[in-house]
């Protein structure tokens, strides 16, 4: 014989003291009289109190019964909290995601993205971890990371991605340059010039040394940055151009009072790809939901943006 109460015992306890009456109590249930008694009994045996006073009128609470029913209604709501917790997991929107990102991304993008989240899952908790793109790879392989969102592509057989969006590059040019009266640019624009760029941990590193490779310009190998603003503050200072993402211009560059200029690219041409990379083995419902919040960030916050960022 169990020497504790069940959870259905504690249920039928609290229905008791709402209803005040076996009868009634027993149709809230779907069970019958006699056996509401029964389990009532039982409960009252099993703890060895005195629970409800009984009599012609309403059954009521005894002092006992009353300090029971506290702890069975926070018994009951904690069972309660466990399925719905259960239910969340299933979809992965509860509980804690480890996501990586590189800073060329993460901090002109997660604000929005993290007041979504919250609104939209209360209960899911971001740990977010920057990096660069080389070490954010190895920590998602290495279970250190569960997500990271960097620049695709990322190739691996045991690796998913989904592309959230296509981010243009636009160049900025000091406010002195002579490229900088015109409203945007063509890849013959950029011959001969000297081109600042990240260094090599970051695939825009990649990305920039083939467009120097494709338009003639020179990458400066001499004056790598670690950051975009590096980047922005060694253009302003006349050392080169660079190539920017929209997402960081928007954040961070003020035209009205900068001493850089950022010029598009005709026809939008030159952009980046952005997604989300996980373990082929996770579960995928987690990823794709975490996609759709990032990809309705972007169609929100971003989408009067000129050149514009094109999602998918």
């Amino acid at each position: 014989m169990s020497t504790s109460p069940s959870l259905r015992q504690l249920r039928y306890l609290i229905a008791l003291s709402e209803a005040r009456h076996f009868r009634k109590a027993a149709q809230n249930m779907g069970i019958s009289q006699p056996s509401l008694s029964l389990q009532i009994g039982n409960l009252e045996d099993l703890l060895g109190l005195r629970l409800f006073e009984r009599g012609r009128g309403p059954v009521t609470l005894t002092p006992e019964g009353r300090e029971v029913l506290i702890r069975a209604r926070r018994a009951t709501e904690e069972v309660r909290a466990i399925v719905d917790l259960a239910s969340a997991l299933k979809t992965g929107m509860a509980g804690t995601i480890r996501l990586g990102t590189t800073p060329t991304i993460g901090p002109y993008l997660l604000p929005f993205v993290v007041e979504r989240l919250h609104a939209q899952y209360p209960d899911l908790r971001l740990y977010i971890r920057e990096n660069a793109p080389r070490d954010l790879r190895e920590e998602l392989l290495g279970g250190n990371l569960d997500v990271i969102l960097t620049q695709l592509p990322e190739a691996g057989a045991d690796l998913a991605a989904r592309r959230l969006f296509r981010e243009p590059l636009l160049l900025a040019v000091p406010a002195d340059h002579p490229l900088a009266v015109k409203s945007e640019i063509a890849g013959q624009d950029l011959t001969n010039l000297n081109v600042l760029s990240l260094g090599p941990a970051y695939k825009l590193h990649s990305q920039i040394a083939a467009l120097c490779s494709d338009y003639g310009a020179v990458l400066a190998r001499d004056y790598e940055g670690t950051s975009l603003d590096a980047l922005r503050q060694m253009v302003g200072m006349g050392m080169g151009v660079a190539f920017l993402p929209r997402l960081y211009i928007r954040s961070e560059i003020d035209a009205r009072r900068s001493n850089v200029v950022v010029l598009p690219f005709r026809k939008n041409a030159i952009q980046r790809a952005v997604g989300l990379v996980w373990r082929a083995g996770a579960n995928p419902a987690l990823f794709e939901r975490l996609s759709d919040t990032i990809s309705q960030s972007v169609a929100h916050h971003m989408q009067a943006l000129k050149p514009p960022i094109v999602l998918g």
